[in-house]
């Protein structure tokens, strides 16, 4: 196989060297070009009759836009505070539980003389009295702000206000007649369209790179945007390049540079930007001193997968997993194991468009939600409220500790698909640390080898519906085991209760033969 290689790699080469050499006119080719007896080859100018014509729609070059619009983009050097234990193990990054023992510090140094971390990103300005654009997390809990402009500059900046679910922020430097861009609010980039994207990567301020819109509307599952439908873009954008702009071939802002995709931490051509529609409105609030507020109903939802929804006959929706409790959801009259399929008469086929449109609603609008529940369709309306600023904080539920781990205890109940499950009791709720508030049926035991345990069921797991209907004892789940059997279905969808919060799942069932 070695060999094999090698012969191909040298194949290769020599093809390359060849055509090069052809190219350069170091060799004739026979009947490559009979008409010319020195052999070389010359080049067509164009249809334009320029030395380097470009494809028909391409710019010339880049040079006079980025001349236009450079001045306006900025570097943004921040410090952070080192959060230092006071004593205890300082981790190893890479080698979780190992670690080496950290010194005693002083409570003087926790404090101003604690140590900082200097980091760096770009923005741009938006304004000619100091506004400037950049991400969010360029700086966050920054002490201090220092932005570089493009004449060799640097002043002190202040942090206006930020939003971290859309990664947007503005920082404000005293000054006048600064060169400032604006947002493109009327145009929407197509895929295809040339990019300009400007910034600082690793600190090399004034970097222009090229290249298209691969995408639009990407949601980029880090869970901590929610709000954004990102533009993909080719164009190379690197770490320090977070905050600068994407500017179209007019010199038009049309995204902001957020983040990229990549598994060795350098650009390989899948960067993502804010769409500009997403970040004036939200800048332009913050350029006031007003507060970022969105619609909130207080549930936690998913996507099902083709499977799942194959498994419970549901359509395409956003599936409520939980429901905080005292949240605006819980009080109209929403449930777990519920399906959205509609929000004021827009259908609804995923949970980000949930989401998304639930944020774009003002606090105290009426919402109306066209749900399945049981496998009937029917509409609630409900009071949308405040998005809180820790969402994670709000949705936690009043849930106990979780069950302690190998706590030795014998199953009791009856064994179905390999599941040992039983009806709540006081007993059982106090074993594995169960809220009142969870109703369902408690799993106290997995058979080894099983299905159920390959998938990762544990006892002290909650069978909380089973094919969307609430499942209370064991003949509740014996029966809708059967008929899922009697369906011709290979699995039965669940909403299962976790110490991490609900699950939605479908347990494969054993075959009838």
């Amino acid at each position: 196989m070695l060999k094999r290689k090698e012969f191909i790699l040298g194949a290769a080469v020599g093809l390359t060297f060849a055509a090069a050499a052809t190219a350069g006119g170091v060799i004739d080719w026979p009947g490559a070009n009979a008409a010319e007896a020195s052999g070389r080859l010359i080049p067509s100018a164009g249809a334009s009759g320029l030395a380097f014509a470009p494809p028909q729609g391409a710019p010339l070059s880049f040079a006079d836009i980025f001349d236009q619009v450079s001045p306006a983009v900025v570097q943004i050097d921040v410090e952070t505070p080192i959060e230092r234990p006071r004593s205890g193990l300082i981790p190893i990054p890479g080698l979780p539980g190992f670690g080496f023992q950290a010194p005693q510090t002083p409570e003087a140094e926790q404090g101003e003389d604690a140590p900082t971390a200097q980091g760096a990103g770009s923005g741009f300005f938006i304004s000619a009295d100091g506004f400037i654009v950049t991400n969010n997390h360029v700086v966050a809990n920054a002490t201090k702000i220092t932005v570089k402009l493009s004449d060799g500059r640097e002043l002190p900046g202040r942090l206006v206000g930020r939003d971290q679910d859309t990664d947007l922020a503005v920082v404000k430097v005293e000054g006048s007649d600064f060169k400032f861009v604006s947002f493109e609010e009327a145009a929407e980039p197509r895929v295809g369209d040339w990019v300009i994207a400007v910034g600082n990567p690793f600190g090399l301020g004034g970097t222009a790179t090229a290249g298209i819109v691969s995408a639009r509307a990407r949601d980029i599952g880090d869970g901590t945007t929610p709000y954004t439908d990102y533009l993909q873009i080719d164009a190379a954008i690197n770490r320090g390049n977070s905050g600068g702009p994407t500017f179209d071939i007019y010199g038009r802002v049309i995204g902001v540079n957020s983040a990229i995709f990549s598994p060795t931490g350098g650009s390989v051509g899948i960067g993502f930007a804010i769409p500009a529609s997403i970040a004036k409105s939200v800048t332009d609030r913050l350029m006031t001193g007003r507060a970022i507020e969105r619609g909130y109903l207080g549930v936690t939802i998913e996507t099902l997968s083709d499977s799942a929804r194959e498994a419970a006959d549901l359509p395409e929706g956003a599936y409520v997993n939980s429901v905080t409790p005292r949240g605006p959801a819980d009080v109209g009259g929403l449930r777990e194991g519920d399906l959205v399929v509609k929000l004021n008469g827009r259908d609804i086929k995923t949970s980000t468009e949930l989401t998304r449109q639930v944020g774009q609603a003002a606090p105290g609008d009426e919402l109306r939600l066209e749900i399945v529940r049981e496998g009937r369709r029917q509409t609630l309306s409900i009071r949308s409220g405040t998005r809180p600023a820790d969402i994670q904080a709000a949705q936690t539920t009043e849930e106990g500790a979780e069950p302690s781990p190998g706590r030795p205890v014998a199953p009791a109940g009856e064994v179905i698909e390999g599941l040992t499950v039983a009806p709540l009791t006081d007993g059982l709720r106090s074993r594995f640390s169960i809220s009142e508030r969870v109703e369902g049926l408690v799993i106290t035991g997995v058979a080894e080898g099983s299905r159920a345990a390959r998938d990762g069921y544990e006892a002290g797991f909650v069978i909380v519906q089973a094919n969307l209907r609430p499942v209370r004892t064991v003949a509740d789940f014996r029966a809708a085991v059967a008929a899922a059997k009697a369906a011709g279905r290979e699995g039965i969808f669940l909403l299962v209760r976790t110490p991490a919060g609900n699950r939605s799942v479908v347990l494969e069932l054993a075959k009838v033969e």
